[in-house]
């Protein structure tokens, strides 16, 4: 996603805090050359977690509008926290691999994730990844504390088989 090396030193804590929460798990994609490629991780959201305060501060101040939603995603969910695939391995049916493997034994009903919004440009292809696992919008233009950037908030309901959408199309 193009951080600065500051942001990773910053959110390495983070990470580490993260693998103690109940539901955590992670998995990785190493190449040929056994190099690391790719990586996911999530853990069972609720009350009290951050993502899930910011998430439902901005489904409640959006309720009324048409297009709204239920706080009610934000029961018995798994958040997708983090997916990275290098840029050199991106469009190779990693993430979805990666996805499929975190969504296959999450233990919840649905998947929550939140990802930048793309404006005008294209959808990139985490985007277009999303979409084709099935992914719908939960809550759009989001600004979570202390981030300039609109988000997403996409989610699904759980489980994630093989014939449920597409898989992995070449670019």
């Amino acid at each position: 996603m193009g951080y600065p090396r500051s942001t990773a030193r910053q959110r390495r804590s983070l990470w580490l805090e993260h693998s103690y929460r109940p539901g955590w798990r992670s998995v990785g994609w190493l190449d040929a050359q056994d190099r690391l490629t790719g990586i996911g991780y999530g853990y069972w959201g609720g009350p009290g977690q951050w993502w899930f305060e910011e998430v439902r501060r901005g489904l409640r101040a959006r309720r009324g509008e048409p297009d709204a939603v239920s706080v009610d995603w934000l029961t018995d969910y798994f958040e997708l926290t983090e997916l990275h695939v290098h840029p050199q391995a991106q469009g190779s049916g990693i993430g979805e691999a990666l996805l499929r493997a975190l969504a296959r034994d999450a233990a919840r009903s649905r998947m929550l994730l939140s990802t930048p919004e793309y404006g005008r440009a294209r959808p990139g292809r985490a985007w277009r990844l999303y979409r084709r696992a099935g992914f719908v919008d939960v809550l759009r233009e989001h600004l979570f504390t202390g981030d300039p950037r609109p988000f997403a908030v996409l989610g699904r309901e759980l489980p994630l088989l093989p014939t449920d959408h597409p898989t992995h199309a070449p670019e």
